[in-house]
């Protein structure tokens, strides 16, 4: 066993290109492809800012993907923690010089581009948490050292990133490290007294949000209630949607997008102009890419042999999940407007670079699935 994983540490460079998972590759250049192209259509049909910005960062972060991947998981895992500390050094960074914007201070300027550390916090809590449940047994992760130590690297980002403030991302993060507990084995009760305790404390937390916050509860609620301010987005979304029908209106043939109506549809509602051009059909071809995505970083968890990849593929696929999901039913009006990007599919560089920085991993536990880590 020993020489075994002596020898799969030695991978030449030929032998991880051909341990690459290229049907994962496939689908992940597909998907980019259609965002470019849609990107052009919220750009009215012109190749402008947002289409130069969204395919310039595709076209880097692909490659950069396949040299991150080249790393062994041994590597990601040494690094899991310093990883996670860096992104919660850039959050602590933000909360004092970074960018404000909308009232919001999220992001560094990096001058070539504006990173939003929280982001990159969705993957970064998923390798810490793979890293520290790795080496613990099943009835040691239910004692209340782990869990307290679990709930600790949860909570310290949550804080900074609602400080933001950015209850959206907030959310996602706190999704993101939860999934890891449950796949690591915590047991079912200790998520029911969460959930009940988060009930019960629901009427202040409400409390605490900020005015903006609250109208979006409400607009979800109801949205005709302000059809002209707060209900507007969520509204018009749902017309475009509705109006796409089976087959769409036609590739560059949006009217609620074209004539404006639909406002912010090259970020988080990126999807409801996708499907008023190609309509049902055309959406369920886009949900089938992720669900072949999600698919083959499944498949790569249960062939890796170490617990550390296993888990971080896992969660990561059930992330990437959560993340189309919520997009979905936010445009869509089942759930309140959190500022949930589609992932590859919505505009922005820091969601896009967290998005290819997650897949490079789950391709170094392709290449090296055979790989024990102590």
């Amino acid at each position: 066993m020993f020489q075994h994983t002596k020898l799969d540490n030695q991978l030449s460079i030929i032998q991880k290109i051909k341990n690459l998972d290229y049907f994962l590759l496939f689908f992940i250049i597909l998907l980019g492809a259609i965002s470019i192209f849609t990107m052009y259509s919220t750009d009215g049909g012109e190749i402008l800012f947002h289409t130069k910005s969204h395919f310039i960062k595709f076209i880097v972060f692909f490659p950069m993907m396949i040299f991150l991947s080249m790393f062994t998981i041994k590597f990601w895992h040494k690094l899991s923690y310093f990883i996670y500390l860096i992104v919660l050094g850039l959050l602590i960074w933000v909360t004092i010089f970074g960018v404000e914007a909308s009232g919001s201070k999220r992001w560094i300027d990096f001058y070539f581009i504006n990173l939003q550390p929280s982001e990159l916090m969705k993957v970064a809590i998923i390798l810490c948490l793979a890293k520290y449940y790795h080496r613990l047994k099943i009835n040691d992760v239910n004692n209340f050292t782990s869990i307290i130590t679990s709930i600790a690297i949860i909570i310290i980002p949550i804080m900074l990133v609602i400080r933001q403030p950015d209850l959206g991302t907030s959310i996602l993060i706190a999704l993101s490290g939860i999934i890891v507990l449950w796949l690591s084995g915590l047991k079912i009760k200790y998520f029911s007294y969460s959930f009940i305790t988060f009930v019960i404390s629901l009427p202040f937390v409400i409390s605490l949000l900020k005015p903006y916050q609250k109208m979006r509860i409400l607009t979800f609620l109801d949205p005709d209630r302000d059809p002209l301010g707060a209900g507007y987005q969520i509204i018009q979304s749902k017309i475009a949607i509705g109006s796409g029908g089976l087959t769409g209106k036609g590739y560059l043939k949006g009217t609620q997008s074209y004539l404006e109506f639909l406002p912010e549809k090259h970020t988080d509602f990126i999807f409801t102009l996708f499907s008023e051009e190609f309509g049902f059909f055309g959406s369920l071809f886009l949900l089938l890419i992720y669900a072949a995505i999600l698919y083959r970083i499944i498949y790569i968890g249960i062939i890796s042999r170490s617990h550390f990849a296993k888990l971080f593929c896992f969660s990561f696929a059930f992330s990437i999940f959560l993340y189309v999901t919520i997009n979905m039913a936010m445009v869509t009006g089942l759930l309140p407007i959190v500022g949930s990007p589609l992932p590859i599919m919505s505009y922005g560089g820091s969601s896009m670079l967290a998005t290819m920085i997650g897949f490079a991993i789950v391709l170094s536990a392709k290449i090296n699935n055979k790989q024990l880590i102590a």
